[in-house]
């Protein structure tokens, strides 16, 4: 390290000057120059390199667990601690999540569910069990509504809506986007708060018309809906708490962007061993299929 930064250094300062005060020899330093940089600080500007690339492809919100896995997949053979070493000397880090904002409103008088789930948030096959809740995003036109469901097994967002207004026309809007897509056997376990849109008459009918069984939380309790709000807050750290929206329609592109084209498609999700929530079903697709 020493002769590394007198090679940096010497063109400001002499050679016999910056040996003298760092203690090494003229001549260590001359046939260190001579035999060129060491292998691993050659592999170490690589990684260095690599690692900067891909903190600016993936937004910036990688730190060294999802990097390190990122670096694997690409073929490099290269230890965590590495990792966190090569990101620390560069001030690279991922982004911190922060509690999200409530919004349930729970004061009503519509019949409560119950709480099926109890924080058994594990599930062995897609469209066993779904949550769902709902958030708010700033936009210089006001608030924007969001709603999300969530399957338990991947973690994968199956249906999302958004509006100007937090009613059960936006949580209705984001289960038939759900069903749609997912099409679920009856007996799949639907989970929410104790929210007003949730326990709403037209709510319950079309879980009902559905087959889908609901469960909700406790009052009070944001541990019985944790993987929702878990999806919220980095949702917020990675995307959010970065962008200024001028328009609901803007926040709605960007919203597509980060939920279609890479929360779902790309993010390595530590819960599912680092890959993305499809293709972590896809990988329990291919092995039923070869079974």
């Amino acid at each position: 390290m020493k002769f590394a930064f007198i090679r940096v250094e010497k063109a400001q300062f002499p050679v016999a000057v910056l040996c003298d005060v760092l203690g090494v020899s003229r001549s260590g330093f001359y046939a260190s120059s001579r035999r060129g940089p060491a292998a691993r600080t050659i592999t170490d500007a690589v990684l260095a390199l690599e690692i900067r690339i891909i903190h600016k492809r993936l937004r910036g919100i990688y730190g060294s667990p999802r990097m390190h896995r990122e670096l694997r997949a690409k073929g490099y053979r290269v230890g965590r601690k590495r990792v966190e070493r090569l990101m620390r000397e560069q001030g690279l880090q991922g982004r911190l999540k922060r509690r999200f904002r409530r919004t349930t409103d729970s004061n009503h008088d519509q019949p409560i569910a119950p709480n099926i789930l109890g924080r058994d948030f594990a599930a062995n096959a897609p469209n066993e069990a779904w949550v769902t809740d709902v958030t708010y995003v700033a936009t210089d036109e006001g608030w924007l509504y969001l709603a999300v469901i969530l399957d338990l097994f991947s973690r994968r967002v199956v249906g999302w809506a958004t509006s100007a207004t937090n009613d059960r026309v936006l949580a209705l809007t984001a289960l038939g986007v759900a069903v749609q897509q997912r099409r679920p056997a009856s007996g799949l376990v639907h989970h929410s708060d104790r929210g007003s849109p949730y326990a709403s008459d037209d709510y319950r009918e079309a879980l009902r018309a559905q087959g889908l069984v609901p469960s909700m939380s406790r009052r009070g309790d944001c541990y019985d809906n944790a993987v929702a709000e878990s999806f919220f807050a980095t949702l917020r750290a990675e995307h959010l708490d970065h962008e200024r929206f001028s328009t609901r329609a803007a926040a709605v592109a960007s919203l597509t962007e980060y939920i279609d084209g890479f929360y779902n498609t790309v993010r390595r999700h530590s819960y599912l061993g680092y890959v993305s929530p499809i293709e972590f079903e896809l990988k329990r697709l291919t092995v039923r299929e070869a079974a």
